[in-house]
């Protein structure tokens, strides 16, 4: 790859790699690469780092490796940008809070799509008399699909009343639904960010031009 000629190593040979959660984009680490780490890393889609004490490589975890999705280069070409899907448990390195503005919000929070996708999985294989979601798995697809038209009707007949609270709160409804037949598939919700980046700055007629090809 002709970009790897533009990454910037400093004078121990090593990059800093921001690694960051694909799904909800939390920063998790802050790891260093040798060329050695960077190539094993393209070569097997798994972030391989460099230990800077102990010398060596070193390989993914193989309980929980991390599968890269995207790995961007900085504009000055000194640090990589690298969105990981983490198998298992997804480890956070930045835990010690040492300001925080009083009243403000995090200085990192996770997707608000995501959040709720995890709360319908949770639902879905924890299910409780209690929870709709796991009323809605239990009834199964076609109740699904039923709830997501019902809601798309009462999200058009708000657009068409006018009132803006109105939209946003039907809208908010249809896309909790979706989410529900999202976990159903199993399709997490950075497939859908996938597709509306694939899209992006293609024409309506280009776009469907690319489905069909």
């Amino acid at each position: 790859m002709a970009e790897l000629s533009n990454i910037t190593y400093d004078a121990a040979g090593l990059i800093p790699a921001v690694v960051r959660c694909a799904h909800s984009g939390e920063v998790l680490m802050l790891s260093q690469l040798n060329a050695e780490a960077v190539q094993q890393t393209l070569a097997s889609g798994r972030l391989y780092r460099y230990s800077r004490s102990k010398g060596t490589l070193v390989a993914p975890d193989v309980e929980t490796p991390q599968h890269v999705r995207e790995m961007r280069l900085s504009c000055s070409g000194d640090c990589l940008l690298v969105s990981v899907e983490q198998g298992g448990a997804t480890r956070n390195c930045f835990q010690t809070v040492l300001f925080q503005q009083e009243g403000g919000a995090p200085a990192v929070e996770a997707d608000i799509l995501e959040q709720v996708y995890q709360v319908v999985l949770q639902r879905r294989d924890n299910p409780s008399q209690k929870s709709y979601v796991a009323s809605l798995f239990a009834k199964g697809l076609d109740k699904i699909l039923g709830k997501i038209g019902e809601e798309a009707t009462e999200t058009a007949v708000a657009g068409k009343g006018g009132n803006t609270d109105d939209v946003v709160y039907e809208t908010a409804d249809l896309f909790f639904h979706v989410l529900v037949l999202l976990g159903y598939y199993d399709i997490p919700p950075e497939r859908i960010y996938q597709e509306l980046r694939r899209r992006f700055g293609l024409s309506g007629i280009e776009e469907k031009a690319s489905r069909k090809a």
